[in-house]
């Protein structure tokens, strides 16, 4: 569990934790969301199959969802006499403002449940560095 999450935050290779799995960084708009083909590290494939990273999908609106009802009920909690259209305005200024981030994080979190981290691998890594 650890690896895995260790992985997800810090945007690193699911098999070996030291390579990293984005091109660039989250919020470069060029360069959005681009996977590397596979681990400078390990060389463990990021992309077994075309298409594969539409599962991710699924994983981006979970985390919206969760971004949503946290914002949501925030906004409800800390201010009582809030409008509807001051949370519909907050909602849509941080979703915008976070979408990068949860479309990074879907894809690191689908890799994940895919591709599982190796002790041997990282280790190995570790050697050759």
């Amino acid at each position: 569990m650890i690896p895995k999450l260790y992985s997800i935050f810090k945007l690193r290779c699911p098999k070996c934790l030291k390579g990293q799995f984005f091109e660039s960084r989250v919020y470069d708009l060029k360069k959005l969301g681009n996977v590397r083909n596979e681990c400078p590290k390990c060389k463990v494939n990021y992309i077994p199959e075309p298409g594969f990273y539409f599962g991710a999908m699924y994983v981006s609106y979970a985390l919206g969802v969760v971004v949503f009802v946290a914002i949501w009920a925030g906004a409800n909690w800390f201010f009582t006499d809030v409008s509807v259209w001051t949370q519909i305005t907050i909602l849509t200024i941080l979703i915008v403002l976070l979408s990068p981030l949860i479309f990074a994080l879907s894809k690191i979190i689908y890799a994940n449940i895919f591709i599982h981290f190796d002790k041997d691998t990282s280790s190995r890594v570790e050697k050759d560095d």
